[in-house]
């Protein structure tokens, strides 16, 4: 097991002794009770912490993709109707994530809304808070481990620097998980889209199937269960945690963006452990509803409550800001 995963699993096991309140959108850890600066000054200190760090490691999450517009997961936004208006017309679900649960009559149905929301996520383009992030990264030495599994970091970032530790929606696997294979799902996804035109299903030969056992595959991609820890997800954890111990002595600021209440176990909790423990480390969140700062981060972390589409804009434009004054 990576060093990184060892980590997960701690939080996983605080996740579930603490269930109840996790689920009430709260943490058990003790948080800090000072009063946040005002926003101007909280840019200024996130700028300053980013520029005293020797290497930076991103957490991106979900938040970042719906900041910028990728807010069609939960409810009954204007981008969940333009891309799944025809189902959600036809069926009265609202939200991507409550199609994924919907009851289709057959699975020619439950493909063609399955393949609509793939196709949705690998072609959209990249939103502005990744292109944000990627200009103040630009000097900078880091990497990134997201539980986003939209494709968004690997658009923007070379792919080497991401840790996809959730999945990627490029991929399926055998969901009996008969084989370590994931394989390419980007051409099948285009065909199912093609073939279905204004319908709502695909034809049935076009339903994915694993090339090893014959079973039906789904994305690779925690959710759809039995999700393949396989040797592409450890691949995933490798790279990370190889990071983290080569830059064991360096000044590291880790930036969590938009992680959830129900996920905190991936980044969140992970984050607070490293910047307790290593010496040289800082700590940042940023999150439109739960910016949380543990007590222990208090004197080296910065909780922004705020939209993490005009925070990591306005930083960004500080720094550019500030170089041209050089």
């Amino acid at each position: 097991m990576t060093f990184y995963e060892q980590l997960v699993l701690q939080a996983q096991q605080s996740f579930q002794s603490n269930y109840s309140t996790y689920a009430q959108g709260k943490t058990p850890i003790k948080l800090s009770t000072k009063q946040p600066e005002k926003y101007e000054t909280q840019i200024d200190q996130f700028s300053k912490m980013l520029n005293d760090a020797e290497y930076v490691v991103i957490g991106g999450a979900s938040g970042l993709s719906a900041a910028g517009g990728g807010d069609f997961y939960y409810t009954d936004t204007p981008s969940f109707y333009e891309n799944f208006g025809k189902f959600s017309e036809k069926y009265g679900f609202k939200g991507a994530f409550a199609g994924m649960q919907y009851p289709f009559p057959n699975r020619e149905t439950y493909w063609g809304y399955l393949a609509t929301f793939l196709h949705t996520t690998l072609n959209a383009p990249v939103r502005q808070p990744y292109q944000d992030l990627a200009a103040i990264l630009q000097d900078k030495d880091f990497d990134i481990v997201t539980t986003n599994q939209d494709t968004q970091f690997i658009k923007e970032f070379d792919e080497t620097k991401v840790s996809e530790i959730q999945g990627d929606h490029r991929f399926f696997q055998c969901s009996n998980a008969c084989t370590d294979d994931v394989w390419d799902a980007t051409k099948s996804i285009d065909q199912m889209i093609q073939a279905m035109g204004d319908d709502t299903q695909i034809p049935t030969d076009l339903i994915p199937h694993c090339p090893h056992c014959g079973a039906e595959a789904f994305p690779w991609v925690r959710g759809y269960g039995n999700f393949l820890e396989g040797k592409k997800y450890q691949e995933e954890y490798t790279k990370i945690s190889n990071a983290l111990l080569s830059h064991q002595g360096a000044k590291t600021l880790f930036i969590e963006l938009g992680v959830g209440r129900m996920t905190p176990m991936f980044i969140q909790e992970p984050f607070w452990t490293l910047s307790y423990n290593l010496p040289n480390a800082s700590y940042i969140s940023v999150n439109r509803d739960n910016a949380f700062l543990p007590e222990q981060l208090e004197n080296k972390g910065l909780a922004m409550q705020n939209d993490i589409a005009k925070v990591l804009h306005d930083v960004r434009n500080q720094l550019v800001e500030a170089k041209n004054d050089k």
